[in-house]
């Protein structure tokens, strides 16, 4: 049960910001499990996206400006509704981070209740919207969660020979034709991979590719490796939604923390 209530209280406050509060008299599990389905993308039937061509920038780029709806992903093993989300099914973990896997329970700790970074994977995985900003030479993804961001240069640039483990890593960005990819490495090992707590070590290396597929969609993949967790890499990928109608929004961890505060995680 502490789970369930751990995925409510954070979401409520998006909730009410982006549909009006249509939710907010909602019990608290008719909420996690209306949260736990994605809702499917605008324009979407049977898995496919509809819509026009894609819209560049000037330089020939496609424009991955905007603010963007994501599906929630607690779980990245498992799929989403609406063809949202294909998870990755069963981690390949090596034992020890199998073991990590089996022992975690956010009634014990969950640093996100305590507004440390969720890392990465978690923040891409969250509900809440972000904005990608694009220039021509850097790629910067705000993040409504935790108001947190992250810059991606583009320049050629090279990954550090020795980073500081980071809570989201060192990113670097490049073209591969239509796709924007990025790859990360220098992540610290405070985080999990997504709210169910599946764990990575500071050895997780991701490559994240983001294609803007028409006018009102990015079809977004990762792949995650990292040879102390797992014993191949894996993938995850997911659909985003363009929503010219939001803009992201102030965010304070600490402000109405219930989870924290009334000893549901510590």
């Amino acid at each position: 049960m502490a789970f369930a209530v751990t995925l409510v209280y954070p979401v409520l406050q998006d909730v009410r910001n982006h549909l009006a509060g249509s939710f907010a008299a909602m019990g608290s599990m008719a909420v996690a499990m209306w949260l736990s389905a994605p809702v499917p993308a605008a324009g979407q039937a049977a898995g496919k996206t509809q819509g026009s061509a894609i819209p560049r920038t000037p330089d020939g780029k496609p424009d991955l400006n905007g603010v963007w709806q994501r599906p929630y992903v607690p779980d990245m093993t498992k799929d989403g509704a609406g063809g949202t989300q294909k998870g990755a099914g069963p981690l390949p973990f090596t034992p020890e981070y199998a073991q990590k896997f089996k022992d975690y329970d956010p009634s014990k700790f969950d640093y996100t209740g305590h507004c440390l970074p969720q890392g990465l994977t978690r923040s891409m995985n969250s509900p809440f919207p972000v904005r990608i900003v694009q220039t021509s030479d850097i790629v910067a993804i705000l993040y409504e969660a935790w108001n947190v961001f992250e810059i991606i240069h583009t320049d050629g640039r090279a990954h550090p020979k020795d980073p500081d483990p980071l809570w989201a890593g060192y990113p670097v960005g490049k073209w591969d034709g239509d796709t924007f990819v990025v790859d990360t490495v220098g992540f610290n090992d405070k985080t999990n991979l997504d709210t169910v707590g599946h764990p990575h070590s500071d050895a997780m290396h991701t490559v994240e590719r983001f294609t803007r597929t028409d006018d009102r969609h990015i079809a977004y993949e990762i792949t995650i490796e990292d040879s102390k967790a797992f014993t191949k890499p894996w993938k995850n990928s997911r659909i985003f939604t363009l929503r010219p109608d939001w803009e992201v929004m102030e965010y304070s961890c600490e402000e109405n923390n219930k989870d924290f505060t009334e000893g549901h995680i510590k």
